[in-house]
This record gives C-alpha cells, sequence and structure tokens, in this order.
C-alpha cells in the first residue's frame, strides 16, 4: 500500500534528460542559511547513506541500486566532479547518524539519502550543527525540515495534481473514502487540503475498517453517502494491494456508476499491470510519472548494469543531478538551502521536481486512465514550473 518511508517503500522510477542537466544553473544566491561551501573547481565530496548491512536481501539490493543510479547520474555529468562516498546504515537510526557524522568527519559536503524516515530524520539531527544539508529518499513530509529535504513523491504533491485536474474538468465535488490506518488516514487529511487550495469542493469523506467483512459491511452507506452528497468524483486513499480491488467491485455494485461519478486513486492503479483490468477502475484516473522519462532511464541502467533499477534508485539519480546542475554554475553556495530550493527545480529522472523551503518537494506528474485495460495518459506531466500542472 502507498505509506510513508518508515520501513516501506515508496516507488518513483526514472530518468534526467541530460541536455537539460547542462542547462540547469542556480538563481543569484544569497547568504548562505543552511549549507557548506564548496571549491566548485575541485571534485565536490557527496556521501550517499545506503541501507546495506542490515542482513536482508531486500536491503541489500536496494542499496546497490541507489548506489548504481547515483554513479550512473555522476558518469552523464558535464563539466562537474562528484567524490562520491557510501556508507552503510543497516537501516537502522542510530546507524545512520553515525555513518552522518562520520561522512561529515571524512569531508561530505551534502549528503544524499538514508531511505526510512527514522533514519533519515536522526542523520539530519547528527549533522545539523556541522552545517550539512541532507537530501533523504524519504517521502514522509514530517521529517522535513532545517537541513533535511525529502526527495520521495509525497501524498500531497499527488493529491494537488489529481484535484486540480479534477476542478478544471468539471468533477470537483469530491467525496474522500478510506480505509482506518495510519497512511490511508495522511492521505485523506492530504486530499481535503489539496481540495482546500484547488478550487474543488470537499462533498463528505467515508472510512471503512480495512478488512474485508468490514468492507463489505460498510459500503451499502457510504455509497448511500457518495450518492446523497451530490459527488461528482470519489477520491480514494487505498491501493492495489489492499482495499482498492474489493471497492472497484462494491461501489459500482452498491449504485455508485464509475461512468457518472469519477474514480480517482491517491495510489498508482497501474501496478501490478493485471490491476488495471478491474472493471469497477475502468476509467479511473491517477497519477504517475512521465513515462517516457521513467523508460528512458531504465533502458539506460539496464545497459550499464544488466539488471532493472529499483522503483526508487532514480532518487538517488536525482539528488546527483541537483548537485550537479547547481555546482556547474561556480558558485561556492551551491549547497545552501537557498541554492536547493531555486523556483525553477531540476529535471530529474521522473521529469521536473523541485525542493521546497519546509522540505518538501514537488514533482510534474501525469494524469493517467484505464481506457480498456490499458494505461493512457489523458494529461501529460508538466516540463517546467511555469506550466500547467501545477
Amino acid at each position: 500500500m502507498f505509506a510513508v518511508f518508515a520501513r516501506t517503500r515508496k516507488a518513483l522510477g526514472a530518468l534526467t534528460a541530460l541536455a537539460s542537466l547542462s542547462a540547469l544553473v542556480a538563481c543569484n544566491v544569497a547568504a548562505p542559511q543552511v549549507g557548506q561551501s564548496i571549491n566548485t573547481n575541485k571534485p565536490v565530496p557527496v556521501a550517499l547513506l545506503v541501507p546495506s548491512g542490515s542482513g536482508s536481501a531486500n536491503d541489500a539490493n536496494l542499496a546497490q541500486s541507489l548506489e548504481n543510479a547515483a554513479r550512473l547520474a555522476m558518469s552523464e555529468l558535464s563539466g562537474v566532479k562528484i567524490d562520491l562516498r557510501v556508507y552503510s546504515t543497516a537501516g537502522s537510526a542510530n546507524q545512520a547518524a553515525s555513518m552522518a557524522t562520520k561522512a561529515v568527519n571524512d569531508g561530505a559536503k551534502i549528503i544524499i539519502g538514508p531511505v526510512f524516515a527514522q533514519s533519515a530524520n536522526a542523520a539530519g539531527v547528527a549533522v545539523a550543527r556541522r552545517n550539512v544539508n541532507v537530501l533523504s529518499f524519504s517521502n514522509n513530509p514530517s521529517i522535513a525540515g532545517g537541513n533535511v529535504f525529502i526527495l520521495g513523491n509525497t501524498f500531497q504533491n499527488t493529491a494537488d495534481r489529481l484535484t486540480r485536474f479534477a476542478a478544471r474538468q468539471g468533477k470537483g465535488r469530491i467525496m474522500v473514502l478510506n480505509g482506518n490506518d495510519q497512511a490511508e488516514a495522511q492521505g485523506r487529511a492530504a486530499i481535503e487540503t489539496a481540495i482546500q487550495n484547488s478550487g474543488a469542493t470537499l462533498a463528505g469523506s467515508a472510512s471503512f475498517e480495512l478488512s474485508q467483512n468490514g468492507i463489505v459491511n460498510a459500503l451499502p452507506g457510504i455509497s448511500s453517502k457518495v450518492r446523497s452528497s451530490g459527488a461528482q468524483s470519489v477520491f480514494l486513499t487505498s491501493g492495489t494491494s489492499g482495499a482498492l480491488p474489493f471497492l472497484a467491485g462494491l461501489l459500482p455494485e452498491n449504485g455508485v456508476d464509475p461512468a457518472k461519478v469519477q474514480f480517482i486513486g491517491l495510489q498508482r492503479w497501474d501496478i501490478p499491470a493485471n490491476a488495471m483490468s478491474l472493471p469497477g477502475l475502468q476509467g479511473g484516473w491517477f497519477a504517475i510519472p512521465d513515462p517516457a522519462l521513467s523508460n528512458r532511464f531504465a533502458g539506460r541502467y539496464q545497459a550499464r548494469y544488466g539488471a532493472s533499477p529499483h522503483p526508487i534508485a532514480g532518487l538517488a539519480y536525482d539528488g546527483i543531478a541537483a548537485i550537479g546542475a547547481l555546482v556547474k554554475a561556480g558558485k561556492s553556495n551551491a549547497l545552501t538551502t537557498t541554492a536547493l530550493t531555486q523556483p525553477q527545480g531540476f529535471v530529474g529522472v521522473n521529469g521536473v521536481f523541485r525542493l521546497r523551503a519546509n522540505g518538501t518537494n514537488q514533482r510534474g506528474l501525469a494524469i493517467a486512465q484505464i481506457q480498456n485495460g490499458q494505461l493512457a495518459i489523458i494529461d501529460p506531466a508538466p516540463r517546467s514550473f511555469a506550466g500547467a500542472g501545477f
């Protein structure tokens, strides 16, 4: 299910169009806030914190894929040298803090990683007084801020994109439907915030117990509420590995016609691919990274390493890409918070992204729809922050 990185991994696929790396430059950076001064004529010392050493094969594979993606990005930078050193956190917050401290003692000017939220938070706290920024792979906004940035796509970013699109399509009266666990409750909160900021209208919200019986028992009442609310859309926080398959079948059976009420998903509905055959999801909307860019990155990674990248490996590429773009501008304060949060952002493996002053991020996403069991892009991902989609 879609969840924040505590010990859960959020998929985010991949590519940077390399011509754009050299074209990206930092804005005129004012006095540093947080961040080390660097000599841009020398290789920039960067630490990469990965979850190897935990004894988990999954963590080891993820760690290797993150390192591979970072090194692929380094090889594709033009006119910038990165001195990358890799540190193993063993998936532990305590070791993440120790490794972050060691990395800075070894000369690191910025840290990329770790993956899990507690580890990223611990690493940020450990080096906060050393004036070093941390670009973590987490998507958990609760750890963002100060010297910690999150690179993972957030509930809020996805909800914002989809609610704005729904409002533009005349489907902006939205009912929110969530399971009663922490992750889905956070998803509901993100959708409600997005509705407030998008010109859409909250038609109501409803929740259900996350069990088969809980869903079956709740759906008649929920469906009645959807119909009586006049909702033009139902925004579902559940994913294909959770309650979504039941909801997709039971909502129509209880009188919520997906031909009349737009179904919208906070999570991706195309993973696994056979989920797209569910009758209730036909015509549904959800948001994904730019598929053309993601596929190009996956192809380059496959050609270099003989394997497919982990779904979040592209975040390591993004971190190196952002650093490379800023360093190429030749400014000694390229790694400060002001530089990292430049409004024009960067081009990453999934498309454009930018870091925000509060430590969260915005990412360009496409709107996808399931049509006859196939994925179709009905609104392309924006290619800049000046375009539609934000």
